[in-house]
């Protein structure tokens, strides 16, 4: 089986990959994930509120560029919004809609992640 050019990027993860603890992200932080996989290379990141976590692949709908241009800079600075660091796009934490901003009508894909056992887990 060869591997993935350098390069590539993937937008999907396979179900069951522990990221780590939940603890590894501050309540009401936001944390990157880089996965490399046989594919390609995937970049999400996870949004934590309390015991629970909702994770995006880190691509703005409007550009396709990564939202932040700092390491885990996704959050509005009162932590209610994501927002993409590049063009000034808000999206709704819970469900990822372009709340303004350029990319109104879109929204940002989901990537499935839970808390298993004190671990966050790709579903």
């Amino acid at each position: 089986m060869s591997e993935a050019p350098a390069g590539s990027r993937v937008f999907a993860t396979p179900p069951g990959v522990t990221l780590g603890p939940v603890d590894l992200i501050a309540e009401g932080a936001a944390r990157n994930f880089v996965l490399q996989l046989r594919a390609g290379r995937f970049h999400g990141f996870v949004v934590r509120r309390g015991d629970e976590v909702i994770g995006y692949v880190d691509r703005c709908p409007h550009m396709g560029v990564p939202l932040a241009q700092q390491l885990d800079g996704y959050l509005s600075p009162a932590g209610d919004r994501i927002v993409c660091s590049w063009h000034g796009a808000v999206f709704r934490i819970e469900d990822g809609e372009c709340l303004g901003g350029p990319c109104p009508n879109t929204r940002l894909t989901p990537w499935p992640v839970t808390v298993r056992d004190g671990k966050i887990v790709t579903g």
